[in-house]
């Protein structure tokens, strides 16, 4: 039996106004979702300060913790936009600007009528060695160095981004999941599902309880690679609960 290959990822979100609560993020969810869906497991996410400290000490230790290290936010044209600067200092490397991205800016403005101002080169400012991301909706491109993916925090951008860089990412067995709806409330269940869990030591299992029609109850999901295990172990698990 061949063994199952498994790519990981964490997400760095990066940004103050994410920590104070004035933007609200939309991003974890979809990146989450969207790299389950190919195959990679998003294992950690954390959340950091604009603090150049801060963003290098998470990109060192989760670069090299996983197979990926995305990354969202701080790549605008502002002064506090320091995503760039940080990477670079994370892999020990210059940030100039880049042209390819200056010319890509250029364009870009020059058919709108636009100046490129200093603001705005900010954004072709890359570290030494960066591969460009293509942005398809506002030009300024995502970058990335080694194992880090370095994405807009804009929604709409960060998702485009996500979608060209993808075909790039080795990816492993997509996980499937199985959700089993129990009208019980977890208490009445855990023994059984803890010994199920016990069982099945191959497959993910969670427990998450919720209200339905106004009474507690209970989502059991069982996420497995492998179809026929997955399959086999939410009928054991149906019949056990007697459902």
């Amino acid at each position: 039996m061949t063994e199952e290959r498994i790519v990981t990822a964490a997400l760095l979100v990066i940004g103050d106004e994410i920590l104070s609560g004035r933007t609200k993020d939309q991003n974890i969810g979809f990146i989450a979702e969207h790299l389950t869906s190919i195959g990679i497991r998003l294992q950690e996410v954390r959340v950091v300060p604009d603090v150049e400290g801060e963003i290098v000490a998470a990109v060192n230790a989760l670069r090299a913790k996983y197979t990926y290290l995305f990354t969202t936010g701080g790549i605008g044209p502002t002064h506090d936009d320091i995503t760039a600067d940080s990477i670079g200092m994370a892999f020990g490397v210059s940030v100039s600007i880049d042209a390819r991205a200056e010319r890509v800016l250029r364009d870009y403005y020059g058919a709108k009528g636009l100046e490129v101002t200093p603001a705005r080169l900010r954004m072709a400012r890359l570290p030494a060695g960066a591969e460009l991301i293509d942005n398809p909706v506002s030009a300024a491109p995502g970058f990335r160095v080694g194992n880090v993916i370095v994405m807009a925090g804009v929604p709409s951008i960060m998702q485009v981004m996500l979608a060209c860089v993808t075909p790039t990412l080795d990816t492993g067995a997509a996980l499937l999941s199985i959700t089993i709806p129990v009208d019980r409330p977890e208490s009445e269940i855990a023994d059984a599902f803890s010994a199920h869990q016990q069982r099945y030591r191959d497959v993910a299992m969670g427990s998450y309880p919720l209200l339905r029609n106004g009474r507690p109850a209970t989502d059991l999901v069982l996420r497995c690679s492998d179809l026929a295990r997955l399959n086999d172990a939410t009928a054991t698990l149906k019949a056990a609960l007697k459902l």
